[in-house]
């Protein structure tokens, strides 16, 4: 099975992610997160199998983030809007995200993408 690699090309973090995958030897497939947003369907089922808070996919530092002024409004929202809010813009959505078998890995870690492939 082929690991999916979700990035922003431009994204410095995304290119690092994609060069260790390289250096381990990984097979995997890239898709640009803002030409193929996430629908709403992958991201229910990304944020269940992570087991991570929502809040942990959403792109903090972004500027479309800051714009939109969701630290304000995040905690007034319910999870099926802030999913909905996340599929609207590939560019809200924290990067990489990493997908290889029920896997699904937020931002890069080195020893994280390690000891998924070891």
């Amino acid at each position: 099975m082929k690991a999916i690699l979700i990035h922003y090309p431009k994204c410095s973090t995304c290119q690092k992610a994609k060069k260790y995958l390289t250096s381990l030897a990984v097979d995997f497939e890239e898709r640009h997160i803002v030409e193929q947003n996430p629908t709403v369907e992958e991201l229910t089922l990304w944020i269940q199998q992570s087991k991570l808070d929502i809040k942990k996919f959403f792109n903090t530092s972004g500027n479309l983030y800051k714009e939109q002024k969701l630290k304000d409004k995040l905690p007034t929202m319910s999870d099926e809007e802030k999913i909905q809010l996340l599929a609207s813009n590939g560019m809200l959505v924290k990067r990489p995200l990493l997908l290889y078998k029920d896997t699904v890995l937020v931002g890069f870690k080195e020893e994280a993408y390690q000891q998924l492939f070891k």
